[in-house]
């Protein structure tokens, strides 16, 4: 064979086809006519020795942009985080990385307690009754919390800002079309939040949900307290979208009247890994319990009195009955939810707190430093936790800029413009944790000479 990868000998291969009938590979694609076959070789490169290989592919990967050698500015829904080298080596345990769904609760035993407990971590984050095992991501949480408003109110209308993520509204929409519901946008006020007077207008007895993000995607602090009632008022549910390392710091959207919040991961621990994957989350208040997507882990107890762990609530339908299906999902993120749950554990409280602290004390010296020159301003006023716009000066390419930046090893933050007509040049930048004195003056010096 001339396929050194595929471990079948010409033995196997003769066996094969004496099995079925025929004498050669050529014969078995005798129905295809030759016209339509593809003659020649494929324009593919000679096959590399091992050696070789792999020092091509090193080359590929050392033209990566990556956190170990470049300082980074970029956010946007994926962040540069402290990773504790803990969290490596427990996913990378055998038992985890090699679980699947954990259908026989005899034999699963850990894989099931490592869910509930980031079960547990979601709910005293969020200050909801319960969560889910996980989702997929952050924006398809977000798309499942409008179809379950949806289903529990049976109204078919979604009022979601346009401050929440954009690639989380597209998915919305998508998830929206094919359950025939109606999504407006809610307008923005100059302060890069919500407009509360445009969301009293559009509401009406057909509002399943009012969705909005916080910190939303500008990384400015929503008024939830004050949207609370403007969307119960109306019946319809709030669904709030926060970035689960926010909470450590400000009060819990369960505490503030959210029926449904989502967020995700990503934050926790997960690695940035060329976008993803991430794990979302999922948090209901209790009345909605019976309509989240997944499954839910329980703990309870065997016949001896001792603590265990069982799939407690999932929706079959999801499985079998799909017609009557309020969901597609019926699996979740395990492997990444333990990076969370590892993370938070790891962590502790006060942990929580003070990383927390860090990336709201650093992206504010961040801020003022590159607003202190006055070249570059800074066009929202509000709260902010880690993420800030900039307006640099008129005629700046933003993906230029960012080209500059990365020749400096720097990683520039995200084109508003990309999203936003009316922000176009506008660069959103995030500054976590990782981010020490020098890089952030180092950055600022670069933007005020390239800009």
């Amino acid at each position: 064979m001339k396929h050194r990868y595929l471990p079948i000998t010409e033995q196997d291969q003769k066996e094969m086809l004496e099995t079925i009938g025929i004498s050669s590979i050529e014969e078995m694609f005798a129905d295809i006519p030759q016209k339509v076959r593809f003659q020649g070789e494929l324009n593919v490169s000679k096959a590399l020795d091992e050696q070789g290989l792999l020092r091509y592919m090193r080359g590929l990967a050392g033209r990566n942009a990556d956190f170990d050698r470049y300082a980074s500015f970029l956010g946007a829904g994926i962040y540069d985080h402290h990773l504790p080298v803990v969290i490596n080596h427990v996913i990378s345990r055998s038992e985890f990385y090699t679980a699947y769904t954990p259908y026989q609760p005899e034999i699963s035993q850990g894989e099931l307690q490592a869910i509930f407990e980031f079960q547990s971590y979601i709910c005293e984050l969020t200050g909801m009754a319960v969560a889910n095992a996980s989702m997929y991501d952050g924006a398809t949480a977000l798309a499942e919390a409008g179809a379950l408003a949806s289903g529990a109110t049976k109204r078919s209308q979604l009022l979601v800002s346009r401050a929440v993520h954009p690639e989380a509204r597209a998915i919305l929409r998508t998830t929206a079309r094919g359950l025939n519901l109606e999504v407006v946008e809610i307008g923005l006020t100059p302060e890069g939040v919500t407009d509360l007077d445009d969301l009293t207008s559009k509401l009406s007895g057909d509002t399943a949900a009012v969705i909005v993000q916080s910190p939303n995607f500008f990384g400015c602090l929503e008024d939830v307290g004050a949207v609370e009632p403007l969307a119960h008022g109306a019946g319809a549910l709030l669904v709030v979208s926060a970035n689960p390392l926010t909470l450590g710091l400000l009060e819990a959207p369960g505490k503030l009247g959210a029926d449904i919040v989502v967020g995700d991961c990503q934050p926790l621990g997960i690695p940035a890994a060329l976008g993803g994957p991430t794990c979302g989350y999922f948090a209901v208040a209790e009345s909605w319990m019976r309509r989240m997507p997944g499954r839910i882990v329980g703990q309870t107890v065997d016949r001896a009195g001792k603590r265990g762990f069982v799939l407690t609530l999932q929706a079959r339908e999801q499985h079998i009955r799909r017609e009557k299906a309020t969901s597609n999902i019926c699996s979740n993120q395990a492997l990444l939810a333990l990076c969370a749950s590892v993370y938070l554990s790891t962590m502790g409280k006060q942990g929580i707190q003070d990383v927390g602290k860090l990336n709201v004390q650093k992206a504010h010296y961040a801020a003022n430093r590159l607003a202190a020159a006055g070249k570059l301003k800074l066009p929202f006023t509000g709260s902010f936790f880690n993420e800030f716009a900039v307006k640099l000066p008129d005629g700046t390419n933003v993906q230029e800029l960012n080209s500059k930046l990365l020749q400096r090893n720097i990683i520039g933050g995200y084109d508003l413009g990309r999203d936003y007509t009316e922000f176009a040049g506008h660069m959103l930048i995030a500054v976590t944790e990782q981010r020490t004195r020098e890089d952030i003056d180092a950055f600022a010096a670069a933007l005020e000479e390239l800009a």
